[in-house]
Parts: C-alpha cells; sequence; structure tokens
C-alpha cells in the first residue's frame, strides 16, 4: 500500500487543485480525482468540474453526493449550536471534513495511502484537512500549493502561469478570487478583499444586490421537530433539500450576505465575503423557536457550550471527542424545541415574526410588563432579596 504510485486528489476544478493534477503527474503520481458535491453547484458547473478532470488527464474521476451528509454531520448540530465564529462567520468551510471523508473512502478503494488537496501554507483549510485525515488513519499527505509557496511569493500567478503553459485555460474569476460554494454558502476571498477594500462587483455570488430585491416581502414558514428543521410551509422537506430550498428562496432578498474579518487557526487575520442566505435564515428560526421553549438557565448557558464546539469545528478538531461531549449536551437540549417559525425578509435581513409551540413557557396568569398573578409584596421582596449583595455594599462604602 505505502508503494502504491496512485494518489487521490479532493478535486473542486478550480485553480488550486487544477494546478495539483499536472504537477502530481509529473512527480510520477497516477492522480485520482474526487468531487464531493456539497451542493454549492448547479448540473452545468458539475458538469464542467468533472470534464476539468478529464481534461487535466486523471486517471480516474468519482463524484459522489454530499448533500445529506454535510446535513447530518454538520448543518443539524450546528443549528443547535446557534452560534457562528466570532459571532458572525456561519463556518462555510465546514463541508471540508466531508470532503476528506470523500478522498479516503476513495484511497480505500484504490488501495492506497497517498492523499493530496490544494490548501495554501497560510491558510485555515490545511489544519482542517490534515487533522482530519490524521484522525482517520495512517496517510501519506501531499499538499502542492504548499510545496511551491516554498520558492515562490505570488503563488497564485505561478500557478496560471503553470496551467496556461501547459495549455490548460483558466477561469477569468478564478485569476481574481478563491471562490468556495457548498449547500452552507459561499466564500470569497483574493483581490481587493484581501487588501482590505471594499469588494468589487465581480465579488458577488447567489446574493441580488439591493437594486434587484423583490418589491414584495417574503414570508416562510419553518417547522422543526427536536430542533432539526423538518419542514417549510406545511410540508415535508427533508434535510439537505430544505437548506437547498432556503437559499433559493432568500438569496434574492440579498439576505445572508457579509464581509467578516476574523482570527484564523494560524494567527492572521482573515477577510471574506460570504453569503449564506439558507443557513442564516434557518439560524434565525431556530434562534426564536428555542429563545420561547428552553429556561432561562438553558438560554444563559447554552451559547458557552456552542462557542467551544465552533472553535473545535473552525479549528480543525472535527473528530477530537469534545466534540461529541458536546453535541451530546445540545442534542439534549433539544427535546422541546418543536413547533413553527413564520420568517420575514423585505431584503437585507430576515426577522422571525411569529412564533406557535406547545412548549412555550407561557404563565398562565402572567404577562410581562402587562399582568401578574402575583401581589406587590412579593415583588418587592424579592427585589430586596434578589439586590441584597449590591445593596449592603453600597450602604457599607457610601
Amino acid at each position: 500500500m505505502n508503494q502504491s504510485k496512485d494518489i487521490v486528489l479532493a478535486f473542486s476544478g478550480g485553480l488550486d487543485t487544477s494546478f495539483c493534477v499536472p504537477y502530481l503527474k509529473e512527480r510520477g503520481w497516477n492522480v485520482h480525482t474526487v468531487f464531493a458535491d456539497t451542493g454549492g453547484v448547479d448540473a452545468e458547473e458539475r458538469a464542467y468540474i468533472e470534464q476539468r478532470a478529464a481534461d487535466l488527464g486523471v486517471a480516474s474521476h468519482v463524484t459522489v453526493d454530499g448533500g445529506p451528509a454535510i446535513w447530518d454531520g454538520f448543518v443539524r448540530p450546528f443549528v443547535w449550536a446557534g452560534e457562528g465564529y466570532q459571532g458572525q462567520y456561519p463556518l462555510l468551510v465546514s463541508d471540508r471534513y466531508l470532503i476528506v471523508d470523500a478522498a479516503l473512502k476513495r484511497a480505500a478503494e484504490l488501495g492506497t495511502n497517498a492523499i493530496a488537496h490544494g490548501c495554501t501554507g497560510m491558510g485555515n483549510d490545511q489544519v482542517r484537512f490534515d487533522l482530519a485525515v490524521k484522525a482517520s488513519g495512517d496517510y501519506r499527505i501531499v499538499a502542492p500549493i504548499r510545496e511551491i509557496q516554498k520558492e515562490h511569493t505570488q503563488t497564485r500567478a505561478y500557478e496560471q502561469a503553470y496551467l496556461e503553459e501547459r495549455g490548460f485555460g483558466v477561469r477569468a474569476k478564478q485569476k481574481s478570487y478563491t471562490i468556495n460554494e457548498n449547500l452552507l454558502g459561499l466564500t470569497m476571498s483574493g483581490g481587493e478583499i484581501d487588501t482590505w477594500s471594499a469588494p468589487g462587483e465581480g465579488a458577488r455570488g447567489w446574493c441580488a444586490p439591493r437594486a434587484e430585491w423583490p418589491v414584495e416581502p417574503l414570508r416562510v414558514t419553518v417547522g422543526f421537530k427536536n430542533g432539526e428543521a423538518v419542514s417549510l410551509d406545511g410540508q415535508p422537506v427533508g434535510g439537505a433539500a430544505l437548506l437547498a430550498k432556503l437559499n433559493a428562496l432568500f438569496a434574492p432578498y440579498g439576505v445572508g450576505r457579509g464581509v467578516y474579518t476574523g482570527d484564523t487557526v494560524i494567527g492572521l487575520k482573515g477577510r471574506i465575503v460570504f453569503e449564506a442566505p439558507g443557513l442564516v435564515s434557518l439560524l434565525a428560526a431556530h434562534r426564536a423557536l428555542e429563545e420561547a421553549v428552553l429556561t432561562k438557565q438553558q438560554n444563559r448557558f447554552k451559547p458557552e457550550i456552542a462557542r467551544k464546539w465552533v472553535e473545535l469545528v473552525y479549528e480543525g478538531f472535527y473528530h477530537d471527542p469534545l466534540k461529541a461531549d458536546l453535541e451530546a449536551f445540545l442534542q439534549s437540549s433539544q427535546a422541546t424545541v418543536n413547533g413553527e417559525v413564520v420568517l420575514e425578509t423585505r431584503g437585507g435581513r430576515v426577522d422571525a415574526v411569529a412564533v406557535t409551540s406547545p412548549h412555550i413557557l407561557n404563565a398562565k396568569g402572567a404577562t410581562y410588563a402587562q399582568s401578574a398573578d402575583w401581589g406587590v409584596e412579593e415583588a418587592e421582596g424579592f427585589i430586596k432579596l434578589f439586590g441584597m449583595s449590591s445593596t449592603l455594599w453600597a450602604e457599607i462604602n457610601r
């Protein structure tokens, strides 16, 4: 197995992974590409990726449907957690772990332990790919982009020239941006984004600009069972198909687009444009329902667990046992997160405007700031005891 010259390359058809094919072939490898279709491409793009692999002369190419896996392995626990990385970024890179799974499965079929990826030596994805592979067994990892960075500082220009010298064209959009799409959403980096300037008109994917938003508002009802979205407008819809539908509904209204700067795994500041219309809408619906049915202590404590879960996934520790421990808590917290939420958008943002559930924590005889089923003396006694420590401090130290 260790002597095999077969290598499995996680392939997207973009500049980096396209470069990897001739680079690896010229070093004696038989390159077998795997495209894990995690839902961000249409039939035309999928066909392009398959043809791109063939044009580059790979030994074999397979396309894997990753939609169900990305829902079960990421979307469900992420929505339970309900937190973006650093309060903003909805972890759109999390399909990387499922791409690794697809590549490892193909390697087992071919009888090789050699795995390649197109990650750079400057980004987060190299950490995610490498740690996921290392957690899965004894594999040899080859990263061509990291290798060329030892000698070339302008790697994208070098990759482009390398491909063109060998007769392989490069798409115009790949000359300016690194673009990643999947069921979760779209991210863009490179060009003016990396130089801290305003993103240009070319830095746009699914989300329509303000001038193109529909006039009529959009309302969608999302149904949940145990914290998992299971229906749209009363009709059962499963997993990946539900998120794809939300993407299609909310993208024309520009929902879920943002420019994000965050702390990367390796310590640099990272800046990207992201678009996640479906995921952002799903998070808004789930949070509105959850806030209504969980206790105050659950709502206060759960974000602490969520933030740690998000950090583990962001930083490559997808297979760390702590992640599974945290998911056990998150799943337990969802037992009463059942009901429906009405989402509304007029463009740019989405709001949960109505919530129905048999588990809403309503007090039968009291409504906040309107009516109460306790007396004035009880209220005054509560305030006295609740503020005892601060009141004593003020009295003694004034």
